[in-house]
Order: structure tokens, then C-alpha cells, then sequence
């Protein structure tokens, strides 16, 4: 079944739930040398090494794993395949982003900071080409996303428009900073808040986290892109485009690729009540490992796992 263009709000929703439906765990990444991934998320991202073995690196906030690296890989990141367009990592306060926004810099890393209006985004590879996006979330600065001229453009609170993809005032987001100690690692509170995927399949991806409860937010084929949010006030927790290709397939093992990524619903019977939707499950002692669509691996944790 095909979808028709939707453009209701993407940065906010009418009336958020007092909670959202769900969050996500550790992102799992398959990486060509553990040591320099390592340092990239420990020196350059200003994660914190939770767990080391031979094979892997768990790194996060001193409470939280947020990504976990794997070795293996033996060529960087392949375009024109579904997967993992970029994770991105929500940090809690203008300040906390201003100072990874910071630690890029001095380290002299290429960037694109980017002003999405319900987001404030900074964008960046990984050492093996993999994107990642440092995310600060502020729905409140958006009224919502209209289609005009055969192009998307975001309406700001204030009524005024732009495109949502305009360059991100630095100095501004830098003055926030009380200090410049970029030795402090990113706090408590910093998360894994959205997913990107490539898919090869817009309608069948959108409605398959649609069957995980997600809320439809925004659905445009013409420009291959869809999103979901989870109840919550940023309504933009899963998005899915077609940008490498309809029908891309699967990157390649042996490539510096996601695993998989993982989903925390926020109860019980909401888990038990995915289970139906999906075309096969494996049981973990954590949860259920399944797959989307396009291949997309996801650990369906249990809550509180």
C-alpha cells in the first residue's frame, strides 16, 4: 500500500504523552580498528569507556552505554545500501552540546552544524566514514513543516519560515559555555535520541515502526523521507529515507556498519503487543532480535533491560 504525502508537525506534537513510548539503547557498530574508534568517541566525542574486551569497547555516560564497538571490519562504511544513515547523540542542555560542539573543534574535526529549527545538529563522520549528528532538541522553536514550491520548509513559533537546514549559529550556541574544560565527559542524562536509517522500501519501513507504536509524523515520497516520533514533545525518534536507492540492499559484512540498534518500549504489554507485527523474532535473554524490512537489525529490549 502506498502512503500519501503527509506534512504534519515534525518538531512537536498536539499533545504529547506524559511519557514517551520508547527509547533506545546502545547502538551496536562494527568498526576497522577498535582503538582509533575508540578514541573517537572517548577524545573526540567525550564518551566514557564503560567496558573493554578483546573484540569490544561499551562506551556512554558514567550510567549508560550509548554505543558499542566492534572489530572485524576490514573496509569503511558503503554507500548505496540500507542501513544506518546516522545515530545521533542527544545531549541534556545547550551547554553540554555547546561543549562537544567545542571538543570537535579543537580537535580539528570536519563538521556541519546545522539549524534543523526543532533541533540544533552538528554533523560529523566517524573514522570509518560511519555519520553521527550531536543533537540538541528544542521543539519549541517549531510550529510545524509545510510543503511549498515542491520543497519542504519548517514554520518557526514566530511564524516566520526557513528552510530547517540553515547553518548553525556557533558563536551563539558557544556562549552558552561557562567554561572551556573540554577534558569533562558528557554527562548523565546524554542519550541515544533518534535513529536515521537507509531503507529500500519507504512504505513498508514507515509502516513497520508505525506497527512498533511509533507516531506518523511526517511522510513524503516525492523526497523519500519519513519519520516517527514516540509520543513525546520532538517528535522525530525514527526517520527512514530511500536516499541510497529503492530496494539498496543490505550493507555488506566486512564492512564498518551498524549491527544492530536497540528499542526499550516503555512496558511490557507494549513489547508483547509489537510481537505480532513482526515477520520473525529471536529470543535473547534481553529481548527479541528482529529485523525491518530492508534488513535493518533491532534488539527489542525488555523493559528495564
Amino acid at each position: 500500500m502506498s502512503l500519501p504525502d503527509t506534512t504534519t508537525t515534525l518538531g512537536a506534537v498536539t499533545n504529547p504523552l506524559p511519557r514517551e513510548i520508547a527509547s533506545f539503547g546502545a547502538v551496536h557498530l562494527d568498526v576497522t580498528d577498535l582503538r582509533r574508534s575508540t578514541a573517537f568517541w572517548q577524545d573526540v566525542i567525550g564518551l566514557t569507556v564503560r567496558t573493554t574486551g578483546a573484540t569490544t569497547v561499551d562506551l556512554g555516560t558514567a550510567t549508560e552505554t550509548l554505543v558499542t564497538i566492534h572489530s572485524g571490519a576490514t573496509a569503511s562504511f558503503q554507500q548505496r545500501h540500507s542501513g544506518l544513515y546516522h545515530l545521533a547523540i542527544h545531549p541534556p542542555t545547550e551547554p553540554d552540546f555547546a561543549r562537544i560542539l567545542l571538543r570537535l573543534a579543537r580537535a580539528g574535526w570536519r563538521l556541519s552544524p546545522t539549524d534543523h529549527v526543532m533541533s540544533k545538529a552538528i554533523y560529523l563522520l566517524d573514522p570509518d566514514g560511519i555519520t553521527v549528528e550531536i543533537t540538541l532538541e528544542t521543539p519549541e522553536r517549531m510550529r510545524e513543516t509545510v510543503m511549498s514550491d515542491g520543497a519542504m520548509h519548517v514554520v518557526h513559533s514566530d511564524g516566520t519560515i526557513s528552510s530547517g537546514r540553515d547553518p548553525l549559529d556557533v558563536q551563539a550556541v558557544l556562549a552558552t559555555l561557562h567554561d572551556d574544560d573540554t577534558s569533562v565527559p558528557v554527562p548523565v542524562g546524554t542519550r541515544v535520541g533518534h535513529v536515521h536509517l537507509y531503507v529500500g522500501d519507504l512504505d513498508a519501513a514507515y509502516q513497520f515502526y508505525a506497527g512498533l507504536g511509533f507516531n506518523p509524523a511526517l511522510y513524503v515520497p516525492r523526497f523519500g523521507i519519513g519519520d516517527l516520533g514516540a509520543g513525546g514533545a520532538f517528535n522525530h525518534r525514527i526517520a527512514v529515507n530511500t536516499w541510497q536507492g529503492q530496494g539498496a540492499p543490505q550493507t555488506p559484512e566486512g564492512t564498518a556498519r551498524m549491527r544492530h540498534f536497540t528499542i526499550r518500549l516503555d512496558t511490557g504489554e507494549r513489547l508483547e503487543a509489537a510481537l505480532p507485527t513482526l515477520t520473525k523474532a529471536t529470543e535473547t535473554d534481553v529481548g527479541y532480535l528482529t529485523h525491518d524490512p530492508s534488513g535493518n537489525m533491532i534488539l527489542l529490549a525488555h523493559p528495564g533491560a
